[in-house]
C-alpha cells in the first residue's frame, strides 16, 4: 500500500489569497500547501480521500491516472468542491466510481452536488458516484476500511483507519470509542491548524497530546495554516510556518 498526501493546508490554502504575510510571500516550497486530500494505492486500485477544492492541480501533479473509489470525511467547502473534476476521468474510463461517509455527509453531497450521483440528461452529464453510507468497518478492493468518528467542532467528521495506518484531517476532539481504533498504528496523519487553540481543529499542542497518548511510530501534521503566533524563548509571538513537505 502506498500513501500520498496530495494536499496538507487548511480551508484557504497557502498561500492564501489577498495575504502579504511572510510565509504567503515566501518562495520555499514548504510554504506552498494545496487544501487537504489523500491518495491510497493498493493492488492496482486508486482510493482517493475527499475531493479537495484544488484537486485538479494534484491530479495533474501527481499524475492520477484514474480513481476507484472515494472516502469523504465531511461535506465542507474545502474538502469536496473539486468533485466535478472527477469528470475527466470519466471521460476515459467511463466508470461510476463507489464512494463512502457518514450518513450526513452522504445526505449533503446527494443534496448539493445532485447532478454528480443522478447525472443530468438533457445537459450531457453523466453520473460520476454512486454513494454508499458507512459507520462501520466494509471490504474496499484488498482492504478493510475502518471509519472512525471524529469531533469537528460543533459538527462530525469521519477519519479512516487502513491496516496501521490512520488518517484523520479535520478534528477537535476523539471519542473515546473511536481512540480504542487508533492504537498500534505505524502511521497517523493528524490534524494540527496551528499554534493558538481552535473551535474546530486541534492546534499543536493537542495534536502533540494525541501523538503522545496514541503512540504511533510515525507522525505527520496536516492541515496547516500560513501562519500563526509561535512562542519564542522570551515568551513573546512570531510568525511561524512549518516546514514541512507534502509527503509520499
Amino acid at each position: 500500500m502506498k500513501i500520498t498526501i496530495l494536499g496538507s493546508g487548511t480551508s484557504t490554502g497557502v498561500p492564501m489569497v489577498g495575504c502579504g504575510c511572510r510565509v504567503c510571500r515566501s518562495d520555499d516550497p514548504r510554504d506552498k500547501r494545496t487544501r487537504c486530500s489523500l491518495l491510497v494505492e493498493t493492488a492496482g486500485r486508486h482510493i482517493l480521500v475527499d475531493t479537495s477544492t484544488d484537486l485538479r492541480q494534484q491530479a495533474i501533479r501527481h499524475r492520477l491516472p484514474r480513481i476507484d473509489a472515494v472516502l469523504f470525511t465531511h461535506p465542507h467547502a474545502d474538502h469536496v468542491h473539486g468533485i466535478d473534476d472527477l469528470r475527466g476521468f470519466h471521460f476515459i474510463h467511463k466508470e461510476i466510481v463507489p464512494c463512502y461517509g457518514s450518513r450526513e455527509t452522504m445526505a449533503a453531497l446527494t443534496r448539493n452536488f445532485s447532478y454528480i450521483f443522478k447525472g443530468m440528461e438533457s445537459e450531457g452529464y453523466a453520473p460520476l458516484l454512486e454513494a454508499h453510507v458507512v459507520s462501520q468497518p466494509f471490504p474496499l478492493f484488498d482492504k478493510t476500511i475502518i471509519p472512525v468518528p471524529l469531533d469537528h467542532g460543533s459538527s462530525k467528521a469521519t477519519g479512516y483507519r487502513i491496516d496501521n495506518f490512520a488518517y484523520l484531517s479535520d478534528c477537535s476532539g476523539i471519542p473515546a470509542t473511536s481512540r480504542e481504533l487508533l492504537y498500534g498504528l505505524e502511521i497517523l496523519v493528524v490534524d494540527a491548524l496551528r499554534y493558538t487553540p481552535h473551535i474546530t481543529h486541534f492546534n499543536i499542542e493537542a495534536a502533540l497530546r494525541t501523538v503522545e497518548e496514541l503512540k504511533p511510530v510515525r507522525a505527520i501534521f496536516t492541515h496547516l495554516t500560513m501562519k500563526s503566533p509561535a512562542p519564542t524563548r522570551n515568551g513573546s509571538p512570531r510568525e511561524s510556518s512549518w516546514p514541512m513537505t507534502e509527503w509520499s
